[in-house]
């Protein structure tokens, strides 16, 4: 019996008007009722996740969230974190200093200073909007070696961050997490951090096996989780290489593909 579903956000649990269906909301409501914990994990803030959260009620102290590709795991109504992995200001300004070489934007999340910009640019002002959250222009070189940064993205047009992946170093994928969670996002964190570490880690707090997890993405950033789960699905709207990973493939985020997951597996299983 699966104990936990860990369901990504944008392109996966949100259709692409950014709503969440009255039938993945029934499903999820559903499982829960059975005794089925469910997390959404996303590249998010969790400010960017409380909407979602509240609508789906999974806004208590017993709910878990994985924010910010699961480099922090928190409780939502405190938001006490229970497993954070993070970048220094150090790699901020290292990663800037190679995004300013290969022709990109780039942005970071602070815990002290919110969400942080070189430059003002279309791509940091749609993360900002899609969070309800305000950026701020900063010079990287200001920041502290060790000031606590929580995650780093490049962000461009899809084309130039397409150019600019092509040439990223190959040390910087042993140096940090790199995962594209859209055609215009490259995300760069902590090496220990990404969605499958973090599921794993709320799993094994909850006491829940692998082999009883359910995670469901569509994009690069959910592969880790994906790969981890007793049974990792992607959605019908996914790239190809998430959908290679897969052991399952669902119907797009528009045809109610959590819903039908959760109600095969779980409810009718």
């Amino acid at each position: 019996m699966y104990k936990l579903v860990a369901l990504d956000m944008d392109g996966t649990l949100l259709t692409s008007k950014k709503a969440i269906s009255p039938r993945t909301k029934q499903a999820i409501q559903a499982a829960r009722e059975k005794g089925v914990v469910v997390v959404l994990a996303s590249g998010r803030p969790l400010e960017g996740m409380l909407n979602s959260l509240t609508e789906l009620e999974m806004n208590l102290e017993q709910d878990y969230v994985l924010s910010y590709n699961a480099s922090l795991v928190q409780r939502v109504a405190s938001k006490s974190v229970i497993r954070k992995q993070i970048l220094t200001g150090l790699d901020a300004k290292n990663i800037a200093a190679l995004a300013r070489e290969l022709g990109t934007y780039v942005h970071a999340f602070s815990p002290q200073r919110g969400l942080i910009t070189e430059e003002d640019n279309p791509y940091t002002k749609h993360e900002a909007d899609i969070n309800g959250v305000t950026s701020h222009v900063c010079d990287f070189a200001e920041l502290a070696d060790d000031e606590e940064i929580i995650k780093v993205m490049m962000v461009a047009e899809a084309s130039v961050l397409t150019n600019a992946i092509a040439q990223l170093p190959q040390e910087l994928h042993q140096q940090y997490t790199v995962v594209q969670s859209a055609p215009f996002f490259l995300e760069l964190m902590n090496p220990n951090s990404n969605k499958g570490t973090g599921v794993a880690m709320l799993a094994e707090h909850l006491g829940i096996d692998a082999s009883e997890v359910i995670c469901v993405g569509d994009a690069g950033n959910d592969h880790h989780m994906i790969k981890y789960a007793g049974l990792g699905v992607a959605m019908g709207n996914a790239t190809d290489d998430t959908k290679a990973l897969a052991d399952h493939i669902t119907l797009s985020n528009d045809e109610d593909g959590v819903a039908v997951v959760i109600e095969d597996f779980i409810l009718n299983a």
